[in-house]
C-alpha cells in the first residue's frame, strides 16, 4: 500500500526548511544565554578583583585585618554562588564560614553581600572611609548584587515548553513524510536518507536543550567552581596571603 504512495518532494522540502529555521532560533537563542552566563561570571572575576583592591587602597596598612575579612568573604560569596545557582548543597568551606558567623537565611550569597554593606557602613561611622570612598564601594558592591540577580534570572527562566513541544511535532511529521518525497529506485540511500536527517535535527535540538541551561553542573556547564578557584587565588595573592592554594588541573576535560 505505501508503495504507490508519493509525494511531491517540496511538500518534505517545506516542512524540513520549517524546522531549520525553528532550530536556529532555537540554538541561537541558547548559544545567546550560555555566553550571557559566561560574561556575567566573567563581569563577577573583575568586580571581585575591583572590590578587594579598593577595600585595600581605602584602608590603611595598619588595619589590614579587614582587608582580609573582606577578601574571606567575597571568596566565601562566589562559592556559595556557584554552588546555590547550581542547587548543590553547600561545600564544608562554605558551611563552616557561615556557621562561624551565623549567617542564614533563604539567599545566602545576598546575606554575604548584606555583610559586605554593613561593614561598609561600619567603617565610614567610624570614620576609617570618607564617603565618597563609601561610595565607590557600594557602586562595586552594586555590579556584584547585580550580576547575581543575572545569574538567577538565567536559572529561574524555563525555555516556554510549547517551543520545544512544536520543533518535536515538526521533526516527527517531516521523519514520517520524508520517505515518501524519495525516489524507490535507490532502497538504502532512502533508508538511511530517512533516518540520518531527522536524527542530524534532534541531535541540534538535544544540543540546544543542553546549552540553554548553563548553571545545571552539565559537560558545558559554565565553569564557576573554575572561575571560584581563580578568583580566591588572585584575592590572596593580592592581600599578600602566606598559604595560596594551587588551581587543580583537569585533564580529563576541556573546561568552556
Amino acid at each position: 500500500i505505501f508503495e504507490k504512495i508519493a509525494l511531491p518532494l517540496s511538500i518534505p522540502a517545506l516542512v524540513g526548511t520549517a524546522v531549520s529555521l525553528l532550530l536556529a532560533f532555537r540554538t541561537a537563542q541558547s548559544y545567546e544565554r550560555w555566553w550571557e552566563a559566561r560574561t556575567v561570571w566573567g563581569a563577577i572575576v573583575n568586580d571581585s578583583r575591583t572590590f578587594i583592591r579598593q577595600v585595600r587602597q581605602f584602608t590603611s596598612e595598619d588595619n589590614k585585618q579587614i582587608a582580609d575579612q573582606f577578601t574571606e568573604r567575597q571568596i566565601i560569596w562566589v562559592y556559595a554562588l556557584g554552588e546555590a545557582l547550581r542547587r548543590q548543597p553547600f561545600s564544608p568551606k562554605v558551611q563552616a564560614y557561615l556557621a562561624f558567623h551565623k549567617i542564614s537565611g533563604a539567599n545566602i550569597p545576598n546575606a554575604l553581600l548584606d555583610r559586605h554593606s554593613d561593614d561598609i557602613a561600619l567603617l565610614a561611622q567610624r570614620g576609617i572611609i570618607t564617603d565618597f570612598k563609601q561610595v565607590q564601594l557600594n557602586e562595586t558592591l552594586a555590579r556584584l548584587c547585580d550580576s547575581m540577580g543575572k545569574c538567577e534570572r538565567i536559572k529561574n527562566t524555563v525555555f516556554p515548553k510549547s517551543y520545544s513541544l512544536l520543533v518535536h511535532t515538526l521533526i516527527y511529521v517531516f521523519a514520517a513524510i520524508l520517505p515518501f518525497g524519495l525516489e524507490d529506485s535507490q532502497l538504502a540511500v532512502e533508508v538511511l536518507m530517512t533516518i540520518l536527517i531527522p536524527l542530524l535535527f534532534i541531535a541540534i535540538e538535544k544540543t540546544a536543550i543542553i546549552m540553554q541551561d548553563p548553571f545545571e553542573n552539565t559537560p558545558v556547564d559554565t565553569p564557576m567552581t573554575s572561575l571560584a578557584q581563580t578568583i580566591e587565588i588572585n584575592l590572596l595573592e593580592m592581600t599578600g596571603a602566606q598559604e595560596i592554594p594551587v588551581k587543580p588541573k583537569r585533564n580529563e576535560y576541556f573546561e568552556m
